[in-house]
């Protein structure tokens, strides 16, 4: 537990059962007392891309003792949905009160999350608004790949770029080979005033290694960061954004693996179902130790 400015911040990694991968995120199960102000001073202080914060019962579940309000703070800004901080939040939970599920109602709808114990490890699976995937203007993909500094010849034709959302808006580029995931780097500035003029939260970069396995980065300026470790709200997207566009059967599991590039390799899961439009996520996830 690490204390900032008198709050008490859980530090959590998810999408990885090791403390060294996956992605940090700072978890405030109690923070009705604190304002925007003060929750926005937490997550930059602990600097990670998002922390999460219960503020009080949810809409759903709250009888139960399941059911929170929970919002995000990147080190710059409030986001609508963070799904890692999500998993981190369940796990921190279920570590406390045990697994089963939770209900978390959050700025972009209420969001189910089951937490089941698997050996020594928690895993969760998060369940995502109802996403949906619109069209990306040529004018501002130009300016997206202008930023990234990537030529347009080495994106894959067969994964056209979108906008998709699943609680958070992304954009969803794929690159034609993983040598071009990996030489990532992009102009800040130039790509953070793209993304707040398109309301867009990460760019999710993909490399397609099989039909069912993706390598996956995502580029953060505007939560201040440059690269986020492992983003489920963008892994939700992408899901709903691979069904839309037919490239995977109506139910699916795909394996996405992320943060290798950063020295913090994550895996999420994630799921399609045949008659429901939500995106399950699921990760496993532990808590970081105080000397981390």
């Amino acid at each position: 537990m690490t204390q900032i400015s008198g709050t008490e911040v859980l530090r959590y990694t998810a999408f990885s059962a090791d403390p060294e991968g996956g992605n940090p995120a700072g978890v405030v199960l109690d923070a009705s007392g604190l304002d925007d102000a003060a929750m926005l001073s937490v997550a930059a202080e602990l600097g990670y891309s998002e922390s999460a914060f219960l503020t009080g019962p949810g809409e759903s579940g709250g009888s139960t003792g399941r059911g929170y309000t929970i919002r995000y703070f990147s080190p710059k800004a409030e986001v609508p949905f963070c799904g890692h901080a999500t998993v981190a939040t369940a796990i921190a939970l279920a570590e406390r009160n045990g697994p089963g599920d939770l209900v978390f109602t959050t700025q972009a709808g209420t969001v189910p999350v089951t937490v089941t114990q698997e050996g020594t490890e928690l895993r969760a699976t998060l369940t995502s608004v109802e996403p949906h995937v619109t069209d990306v203007a040529p004018d501002d993909l130009a300016e997206a790949l202008a930023a990234l500094d990537w030529p347009a010849a080495d994106l894959d034709p067969a994964l056209p770029p979108r906008i998709a959302y699943a609680g958070a808006r992304h954009l969803v580029l794929a690159a034609a080979s993983r040598e071009r995931l990996a030489d990532l780097d992009y102009d800040f500035a130039r790509l953070e005033a793209l993304m707040h003029r398109l309301d867009l939260t990460t760019v999710q970069l993909v490399w397609r290694e099989t039909p069912a396995v993706f390598h996956v980065r995502d580029p953060f300026p505007v939560g201040g960061v440059v690269e986020d470790p492992a983003t489920g709200a963008a892994a939700a997207a992408f899901g709903a954004y691979l069904r839309e566009r037919a490239l995977v059967p109506d139910a699916a599991v795909l394996t996405l693996h992320q943060g290798e590039d950063m020295g913090r390799p994550g895996t999420l899961t994630v799921e399609l179902r045949a008659g429901d439009a939500r995106v399950r996520v699921s990760g496993t996830g532990t808590r970081i130790p105080a000397a981390e």
